[in-house]
């Protein structure tokens, strides 16, 4: 059957997805860099079908009955049957949701039949595309007037150093991000890391650090005084992290990687701690959509004993009176404030300060969840 152009690259975009492990940004980012002949307004299209494509798969499938093929979801999709489907009643909810089942209880059980809709619901949207000021180089206010005449921008609410960018632009190829003055974060990410209120002079670890995200949001408080140790066990996570640090101009931090003699030397000598721990990610599915079609029954008992693991080989690197700050994207209890519970039973923790969490909002920031902990009785 012949497919116009455009539908040509959703269907081998996505039949290459499933053939694959990779997450569907990185492969729909290879693709790209395999067909640069595919215009701006070409892959702007191709981006959105494929990921609403994602979000709606559940219900896609229910109308493809037995022969649930990216074609015919595609086909469906594009009919005006797919937006009539999503009010029908006969439908089960969890699938006119289009969530698996499973993780759609687990949102009943943590938030309510009206607030598991309502995650839903924006989880089925496109995320806001939100910026995170460095401020080691400028200010957030010299950039909105750099901007204002440039792009439909507006400053975040509640995070100081944040801007919202009304339509999606490729900011990889903008000069001011070549010079370190932004990176793109989520609103409620950049809330969380401002939890670490490291000071200047400060040893911080960031013991999950990935690409180094947080770390690149609460450095500039510490005016490149102090010390920041990036911690990861993957390697290539680490490699990038160090691209961006320079890029910022953070010039007080280091990567350690797992089997460094030097990690063991650092023990019990942290101001500060951040465990940004794996999760299931359920508070950013707007970003992510294909994870929730790899959630499965266990991944939440897995994911839990995984963070009181972390968690505790964290802590040993605090030393007495500082402050671990355990972080999720999730929006599931049993790995937010269920977890921050056994922290304090099992390692005589103590809440430092208010929890932060965040449920996902339309147009606004995803979902989180932050506590900070000092021992009871610091020795």
């Amino acid at each position: 059957m012949y497919r116009p152009f455009r539908e040509y690259h959703i269907l081998s975009i996505l039949n290459d997805y499933e053939q694959q492990t990779l997450p569907l940004d990185l492969s729909l980012s290879n693709y790209n860099r395999s067909h640069k002949a595919l215009g701006s307004k070409d892959r702007a299209y191709i981006a959105e079908t494929i990921y609403a494509m994602m979000r709606w798969k559940g219900l896609l499938d229910y109308l493809c009955n037995d022969s649930p093929t990216w074609e015919n979801r595609l086909d469906i999709y594009l009919s005006p049957e797919f937006e009539s489907a999503k009010e029908r009643n006969d439908i089960p909810l969890a699938t006119r949701w289009s969530f698996p089942q499973h993780l759609f209880d687990h949102l009943v059980a943590c938030h309510g039949i009206e607030g598991a809709c309502e995650i839903c619901r924006i989880s089925n949207t496109a995320a806001p595309t939100t910026v995170r000021i460095n401020t080691l180089k400028t200010t957030r206010d010299a950039m909105l007037n750099r901007w204002k005449e440039l792009y439909p921008i507006y400053p975040c609410k509640k995070a100081a150093n944040g801007i919202v960018f009304e339509k999606r632009i490729n900011f990889f190829e903008l000069p001011e991000f070549k010079e370190g003055l932004f990176e793109i974060q989520d609103e409620g990410s950049q809330l969380l890391a401002d939890l670490v209120q490291a000071k200047p002079g400060d040893l911080v670890m960031d013991f999950c650090a990935g690409a180094g995200g947080k770390t690149l949001a609460f450095a500039p408080r510490m005016e490149n005084k102090g010390q920041i140790f990036l911690h990861d066990i993957r390697k290539h996570a680490l490699i990038d992290c160090k691209k961006r640090l320079r890029r910022a101009g953070i010039q007080n931090a280091q990567a350690i990687f797992e089997d460094e003699k030097k990690l063991k030397k650092l023990k019990k000598t942290m101001d500060w701690v951040l465990v940004d721990a794996p999760c299931t990610g359920t508070g950013t599915l707007r970003r992510n959509p294909d994870m929730k079609w790899k959630f499965d029954e266990g991944i939440v008992e897995r994911l839990r004993g995984l963070q009181r693991v972390i968690f505790e080989k964290a802590l040993s690197f605090l030393k007495p009176g500082g402050h671990i700050v355990y972080a999720t994207c999730s929006v599931l209890k049993e790995e937010n404030i269920e977890q921050a519970e056994h922290f304090m039973k099992t390692y005589n923790l103590q809440y430092a300060a208010d929890t932060f969490e965040t449920l996902p909002i339309m147009g606004g920031m995803d979902g989180f969840y932050g506590a900070v902990f000092t021992a009871k009785n610091p020795r």
